[in-house]
């Protein structure tokens, strides 16, 4: 039985899943939090938790945002108790499966503890999902170890309520001390523990956004930290009441955070990514930003619209059903998703691509198709492209194809690289526009305030449409934003548009031309790292001006 079944003969009631978010990153969520969220009718989270755990819930789950209700929360702008606990009782007591996130662990929040007590008093049934605490994420994201093979003792602080006792037993112990506090309140808890009798050279390592791609980490001691974060200028800040993980000992040393420090060395750590496409063309693409550090943003350069004489498309999709092709080519997943809907018009699946070979140009349109219910016979295996589709492409052979016809729907303003490539091989290409390509609208007046004056730190340009089409909706980038271009064709429009090429893909290829970013990236923050410089992103820093690459 799961735990949130009702027992026999007890009346039907709702049920309440306590569950930690973790300290920030969407990735440490657990595998049962995520199934949590997935059953879940109600979700009931503060505005930062909410971000994080709401991906996983379903479609029309109900977030009902807990209201200031009382003098003190209204002076601080959060959220009381009071308000939230009547949010999670009265969706538990209609009967709903409610999921109340909060940070961190719920074991360790004691507004979550209250509510878990009020459950408890009325009888509803609830059960507890344990998040990664802040204080031991965090710290581990930041590279920096909480113990070592002697087996250290490892002491939790939170300054906001420690009493005089606390501080006089965690300044007396030599083990690491892991300090829960605000930013503006760093140097005060150091002194905290001075005062108690830690030496002011005791190695303090402080991280605000731990786990996020805001995250960063200062290394200093407790005589030097207020120091430290003002030459940094940290501090003074109006931000000065955010969270931080502060640790405490010798193995907050700089010396051992420099060799463990993986999250923030990251090759594109921080880096604001534009991706100009949709979400669902860059899905693989954006994971594959985010696993160097970076943060994609996708922003739409182009849109999709049906033909504007379907007439063609749809004699060819008959002649599909009637046998009139040997293969259908799909070079896109918007050729896919064009097909899919022509099928569906017509009453029909999958199944009529029976006895049809199928080939698609990519893996993400391989995906497609296969999401469609359709495996494809051919996919290059080695560059996806038209060119690779070729390379892979068997050749018209009479004694063992009955049909010597390719359905080839794609947009209408592809290349004809494919077309005259089939004809080679002695086929007979029907080129049908399935879709056209127009220019998307522009984004946000955020976005292209940011794009203009140097908010992105690069852009991945994959062809020279997205050129185009980007400077037209959103103006060009600003020039200290890293240009990233798929090929030559695609740079050189660049360059036509008074933009630099800083990198460009060894191959054709989406995921090469990111991984040829991240190079980039890499070498960039070594060679900051070796002049003795802090390593910071593009749009840190503000160049007078840029030139454009010489003609070679």
């Amino acid at each position: 039985m799961s735990p949130t079944s009702n027992l026999p003969g007890l009346p039907a009631c709702g049920h309440v899943t306590f569950l930690g978010a973790g300290p920030g990153d969407p990735g440490l969520l657990t595998l049962r939090a995520v199934e949590a969220l997935a059953r879940a009718d109600v979700l009931i989270a503060e505005p930062d938790v909410l971000d994080v755990v709401r991906v996983h819930a379903r479609g029309g789950v109900d977030t009902p945002q807990p209201a200031v209700a009382d003098d003190a929360s209204a002076a601080v702008g959060a959220p009381s108790l009071r308000a939230a606990a009547n949010l999670v009782m009265e969706a538990a007591r209609g009967g709903r499966r409610v999921v109340r996130a909060v940070g961190g662990d719920p074991g360790l929040d004691t507004d979550a503890a209250e509510e878990m007590l009020a459950c408890a008093a009325e009888g509803i049934p609830f059960e507890v999902v344990p998040g990664i605490a802040a204080a031991v994420g965090v710290p581990a994201y930041a590279g920096v170890p909480l113990r070592d093979a002697q087996g250290t003792d490892v002491r939790f602080v939170d300054a906001r309520t420690a009493s005089d006792r606390c501080w006089s037993e965690v300044g007396a112990s030599d083990g690491t001390v892991v300090v829960s506090t605000a930013l503006d309140s760093v140097a005060a808890a150091a002194g905290e523990l001075v005062t108690a009798g830690r030496k002011p050279d005791t190695p303090m390592t402080v991280t605000i956004a731990g786990t996020t791609t805001r995250q960063r980490t200062w290394s200093a001691t407790l005589g030097t930290v207020a120091q430290v974060l003002k030459q940094a200028k940290v501090l003074p800040s109006p931000d000065g009441g955010q969270p931080v993980i502060a640790v405490v000992g010798e193995r907050s040393a700089a010396a051992r955070r420099d060799q463990l420090s993986w999250f923030e060395s990251k090759p594109l750590f921080g880096w604001r990514v534009l991706v100009p496409r949709t979400k669902e063309q860059a899905a693989s693409l954006s994971d594959q930003l985010r696993s160097y550090g970076a943060v994609p943003h996708e922003v739409p350069t182009i849109a999709v619209e049906p033909p504007r004489t379907p007439q063609q498309m749809e004699r060819a999709v008959k002649g599909l059903v009637t046998g009139r092709y040997e293969w259908i080519a799909f070079t896109s997943v918007n050729a896919v998703k064009a097909v899919r809907e022509k099928f569906e018009e017509y009453g029909l699946d999958a199944r009529a691509f029976a006895g049809i070979k199928v080939a698609a140009v990519g893996e993400q349109t391989a995906a497609a198709l296969i999401a469609f219910g359709v495996k494809p016979d051919l996919v290059p295996s080695g560059e996806q492209s038209a060119a690779g589709l070729l390379e892979d492409w068997p050749p018209y052979d009479p004694v063992f194809d009955p049909i010597d016809r390719v359905f080839l729907p794609r947009a209408d303003i592809a290349t004809e690289t494919l077309v005259a490539g089939l004809i080679d091989l002695g086929w007979e290409v029907d080129d049908v526009t399935a879709y056209r390509t127009v220019r998307a609208s522009p984004p946000p007046a955020e976005t292209r305030e940011a794009i203009k004056g140097g908010g992105f730190d690069a852009v991945l340009f994959t062809s020279s449409s997205t050129v185009r089409n980007l400077v037209g909706i959103a103006g060009k980038p600003h020039n200290v934003t890293v240009i990233a271009c798929i090929g030559p064709a695609t740079a050189k429009t660049a360059e036509e548009h008074g933009l630099r090429v800083d990198v460009m893909a060894p191959e054709p290829s989406v995921h090469k031309l990111a991984e040829a970013l991240a190079e980039f990236g890499a070498a960039r923050r070594a060679a900051a790292l070796d002049a003795g410089d802090p390593v910071t992103r593009p749009s840190e820093r503000r160049p007078g001006s840029r030139r454009r690459r010489a003609a070679p």
